[in-house]
């Protein structure tokens, strides 16, 4: 029998889970329970959660009514896992997907289950593209991030994540994201090297992009830019590729990220906050035309999670049935950009990242916001950086988080990065 233990003997930890764990070393608590917008520890602790699964977790932990229907579909023995068998459930939540999310926004794609990760879409967004044009080349852009599997690692900028492969990575040309050269238009010189017999870049099957780049440092493209793209993937004969599966399920502020820019996407990459439970799925959405997959093509032992389609289908029917909840995010997203200003206003330089709900403040320097993210969590904020230096402070706090939670929050983070400052200061005397 094992020992009676009143709390978890950490060392279990650094003995036997791999050197490849990475949240948890900035965040060491051992968590037992969550609900909403709080983690709780085992030692009775709450923390206010600005890290919500790094987006998987958009509708909070444990929302009721998806926890009441999958303990439901469980009680009565409801398919635990189906292959890509037909299922009440994966029809319901096709269903719902197109009543509440593909029909009213003039969307025909068909729905692709993957493998369960968002890099496994990406690996299948890719591949389709390269099928449905002959070609191998992808565009993507710097600060980019799409995955660590080979195909999507090709396709990620950050060298860290890219050097973890072993070996050279490759059937990628990168290009300027918009901003990334200060003055230059990214868009222009992209449209110029295509045009240009001796530009040098192959013709590409896809241009895949982020509009809000999360993990690449909350940098956020313009309307004009993204429309741009979409302009120029069609002129050169490629498909349009919007990886949406951070910035997607009403993290940008609306159900897709790229809504009210004035494009329509060949390929949407979903995953993370699709189950609304922070259960693995992920999906294409793709157009009729370049849905050439042959049966089992792109396959996968657990393509299509029974159990997410369960949770996903409550999360599209409770929070994207009608426009409530989309007036509720634009009042959040004020508010969070109040607060953040409060952040930049303390640190010189600084500057406010992102958009919607998917909002940071670059503070210049990795050691500097890991520092207030590190002093944060002492505090009971758990949240979390992200840039190529680690320099952006980033907030992802689940949607659902109430205004009340999101005012202790800010407090925490704006008294964290007061005390930062001044330590800094103190030592630098």
């Amino acid at each position: 029998m094992p020992k009676d233990m009143t709390t978890t003997p950490t060392d279990i930890f650094t003995r036997r889970e791999s050197e490849a764990r990475s949240y948890c070393r900035s965040i060491p608590a051992v968590f037992t329970a969550a609900r909403g917008s709080k983690l709780i520890d085992e030692s009775g602790s709450e923390y206010i959660d600005f890290l919500a699964g790094c987006s998987s977790l958009n509708y909070g932990h444990n929302d009721p009514d998806m926890k009441s229907a999958l303990i439901d579909h469980i009680s009565n023995d409801g398919l635990a896992h189906g292959l890509d068998l037909h299922s009440t459930t994966k029809a319901a939540f096709l269903e719902a997907m197109d009543s509440h999310i593909l029909a009213p926004r003039g969307m025909d794609h068909r729905v692709m289950f993957t493998g369960p990760t968002g890099a496994n879409a990406v690996e299948a967004a890719m591949k389709i593209a390269r099928k449905v044009t002959g070609r191998t080349n992808i565009i993507a852009f710097t600060n980019g991030f799409h995955g660590v599997t080979m195909g999507a690692l090709a396709a990620t900028g950050n060298g860290y994540h890219r050097g973890g492969a072993g070996m050279d990575t490759h059937g990628v040309t990168r290009m300027p994201y918009d901003a990334y050269a200060g003055g230059v238009d990214g868009a222009a010189l992209l449209d110029q090297m295509l045009s240009d017999a001796s530009g040098g870049v192959d013709a590409p099957a896809a241009i895949m992009m982020e509009t809000i780049q999360g993990e690449g440092g909350l940098n956020a493209a313009s309307a004009d830019f993204i429309k741009k793209i979409a302009k120029i993937a069609k002129k050169h004969g490629a498909l349009f590729i919007v990886d949406d599966i951070q910035a997607g399920c009403g993290r940008a502020g609306t159900f897709f990220s790229f809504e009210g820019m004035g494009v329509m996407p060949d390929i949407v990459t979903m995953a993370k906050s699709v189950s609304g439970f922070g259960l693995p799925l992920a999906l294409l959405l793709v157009r009729p035309q370049h849905d050439v997959f042959g049966p089992a093509e792109h396959n996968g032992t657990f393509r299509g999670n029974t159990h997410a389609f369960v949770t996903a289908r409550v999360a599209i029917e409770k929070f994207w049935a009608n426009a409530a909840f989309e007036d509720e995010l634009a009042e959040k997203a004020d508010l969070i950009e109040t607060r953040l200003k409060e952040l930049s206003m303390l640190i010189p330089g600084s500057f406010l990242k992102g958009r919607g709900l998917m909002r940071g403040v670059d503070v210049g320097s990795g050691e500097l916001a890991g520092d207030i993210c590190a002093r944060a969590y002492a505090r009971g904020l758990v949240i979390e950086t992200s840039g190529s230096e680690g320099q952006v402070v980033k907030v992802l706090a689940p949607l659902t988080t109430s205004v009340e939670l999101f005012g202790k929050g800010f407090d925490i983070l704006l008294e964290a990065a007061r005390e930062s400052i001044e330590t800094t200061k103190t030592a630098a005397e």
